[in-house]
């Protein structure tokens, strides 16, 4: 009991020294100021926008990692979860160094289709998914493989398709861990910096990015 109470303290009075003395007198006068207004916008629509795009693409790899057995999968996952344990910063290097305008992909899309994507919403957006869809992918993939394949095959055995096995039986049954990764996937997206300084430049985390940059 010892033990845990101290492990409890540890967090809980940083978070009393933070309350106690930050300068409440100035929070609303900070909070309404319009460049605050359109930072904490920008933070929003990057962090609801990278959460929305991990859920389309994290849940069916979460998927094929819980159901599909195939010659290199783990090291597929491993790559996948490298964003958790990479440094921010250098993950948004390596963002660059693949989608910038001299990147791998990217001096592609701006040849051909006139696409950049550093300095732009969409970059923090870009990143704040590549930090964060990890945590949603592991999460789902652990529901997925605590939850009973029989329901599955069994309505393959009465005639389902796969899509519909997907959609009217492996998802509702894996909602909780659907909705733990989303949570665990909007935090890191709404809270981490490091990864969109170097895509975004001066759109990084809670800096505002003026409408012409998102095109």
């Amino acid at each position: 009991m010892v033990l845990a109470a101290i492990g409890a303290a540890f967090f809980i009075l940083p978070l009393v020294g933070l309350i106690v003395r930050s300068p409440w007198g100035d929070a609303v006068k900070a909070l309404t100021a319009p460049e605050t207004v359109e930072a904490l916008k920008l933070s929003l629509v990057a962090s609801l926008s990278a959460t929305a795009i991990a859920l389309v693409l994290g849940v069916p790899l979460a998927w094929v990692f819980a159901r599909v057995e195939f010659r290199g999968r783990n090291l597929l996952r491993a790559l996948t979860t490298l964003p958790m344990v990479l440094p921010p910063v250098v993950g948004g290097i390596a963002l660059l160094l693949a989608f910038g305008r001299r990147g791998l992909v990217g001096s592609w899309l701006d040849s051909t289709f006139g696409i950049t994507l550093p300095f732009t919403t969409v970059g923090v957006v870009m990143a704040e998914t590549f930090v964060a869809m990890p945590f949603l992918i592991i999460t789902v993939e652990a529901g997925l493989r605590s939850m009973d394949s029989r329901y599955d095959e069994a309505a393959r055995t009465l005639g389902a398709r796969r899509w519909t096995v997907f959609t009217r039986v492996t998802m509702p049954l894996s909602g909780p861990s659907l909705l733990a990764g989303a949570v665990m996937c909007g935090a890191p997206a709404r809270g981490d910096v490091g990864a969109a300084t170097p895509v975004s430049g001066q759109c990084a985390g809670l800096n505002s990015c003026s409408p012409a940059q998102s095109h």
